[in-house]
């Protein structure tokens, strides 16, 4: 194998990792509880945010990493299931996540039986549990009806269990606010698409995280701004003009379970992630709510335009990631797969497909779990693509 290109991409001086974060967010947390807020924990994009902040109360993303975590779970819930479940159950069950100890309640979706069967099991067992009923496609007729009517649902179940009521013009507030905090957001990613790119995947993926943690949307809005500011900068003092990595788009499964195992390791071989399809990347913020509208026909039309491989068919994904692979001008694409992930497994199939043949690029599937035990076989495979991207 030849010498892969290295470089240190620099993080800022104030840099919090993902882990970080969550521990710094759970004082934040109690704190809110204290005066008196209620809390909501969340596990899915699909989640619309706008009816949590209309209620007042604070979306607070649940804990869904950690190999240690995963016994626990396996007393009720099988061996051959997807990690990400068995993490977010056993962390649960256990009372070792502060976030699901301060939430009132929890709200989940149905993106895969897993989870919905998980979120029946914590409701019974653990929390009153909201669970969105998707439709299985986004093009189906009754789709916008059907999902518009779950929205609403939420809202009634969140107005009843607190005692609150959400208002049309709180509505309306929270959409302007989320729509800029998405904004601020794919101008922050969007900074991957500068040649040589001045950020790395590893803050990316670490920002967009940790950022669930920020309970405070206009604090998360300066310093994404700012923090876009500094990364351009870099790009015109210091890296304009100079020779590229390989460029790698991520797709497929949330990565924050695997930021050290897939995600930094990328990096360090040599190549630079320049874009996130995923969950924890850009998918729910490239799209904003209409703000001229009914707001519950609104976020409707937005969550349910979220390209996720449990809708089928799920045309948009491919639409998304070809635009993707122009714009940021990537050399390859490395899709995750988590273990027991059956719909990101099968559609697989037809994303090397399209990356391989249509858009002429490389592509690499890499499926794993939250565990260190094939770490030395995915860093070999991750060498050997990287290497063939040179």
């Amino acid at each position: 194998m030849t010498k892969l290109q290295t470089r240190e991409i620099p993080l800022p001086d104030d840099f919090v990792s993902y882990p970080e974060a969550r521990k710094n967010a759970f004082l934040k947390l109690k704190k809110l509880k204290e005066e008196g807020r209620n809390v909501i924990g969340i596990f899915c994009a699909y989640t619309p945010y706008e009816i949590i902040d209309a209620a007042g109360a604070v979306p607070v993303s649940l804990c869904a990493v950690g190999e240690e975590n995963i016994p626990f779970a396996e007393t009720d819930l099988p061996k051959n299931l997807c990690p990400l479940i068995k993490a977010s159950y056993g962390i649960a069950i256990k009372d070792r996540c502060p976030f699901f100890y301060f939430s009132d309640m929890i709200m989940g979706e149905t993106t895969c039986d897993g989870k919905k069967k998980m979120y029946e099991l914590m409701d019974r067992k653990l929390k009153h549990t909201h669970v969105f009923n998707l439709p299985n496609s986004q093009n189906a007729a009754f789709a916008e009806e059907m999902w518009r009517q779950e929205v609403v649902n939420a809202a009634r179940d969140i107005e009843d269990f607190f005692g609150v009521e959400i208002t049309e013009d709180k509505l309306k507030k929270a959409i302007k606010l989320r729509n800029r905090e998405r904004k601020a957001m794919m101008d922050f990613f969007e900074t991957g698409k500068l040649k040589p790119s001045p950020i790395s995947g590893y803050e990316m993926v670490s920002v967009s995280s940790s950022n669930d943690y920020a309970f405070d949307l206009e604090k998360k809005i300066a310093f994404l701004e700012k923090r876009t500011g500094e990364l351009k900068d870099l790009y015109e003092t210091q890296l304009k003009g100079k020779p590229s990595r390989p460029r790698i788009i991520v797709t497929g499964c949330p990565s924050h379970g695997v930021i050290d195992k897939l995600i930094r390791r990328i990096e360090d071989l040599g190549a630079d992630i320049v874009c996130f399809d995923s969950c924890n990347g850009a998918k729910e913020k490239r799209d904003t709510v209409d703000e001229n509208m009914d707001p519950y026909t609104a976020i409707a039309q937005k969550y349910l335009r979220i390209n996720c491989s449990v809708m089928s068919p799920n045309e948009g994904r491919y639409k998304v990631l070809g635009e993707l692979i122009d714009d940021y001008q990537a050399d390859g694409v490395i899709e995750l797969v988590l273990v027991a992930c059956h719909t990101f497994a099968i559609e697989a199939a037809s994303i090397k497909e399209f990356v391989t043949k249509e858009k002429n690029i490389p592509y690499l599937e890499i499926t794993t779990d939250y565990s260190a035990s094939d770490q030395g076989q995915i860093d070999t495979r991750l060498g050997a693509f990287i290497e063939m991207l040179e």
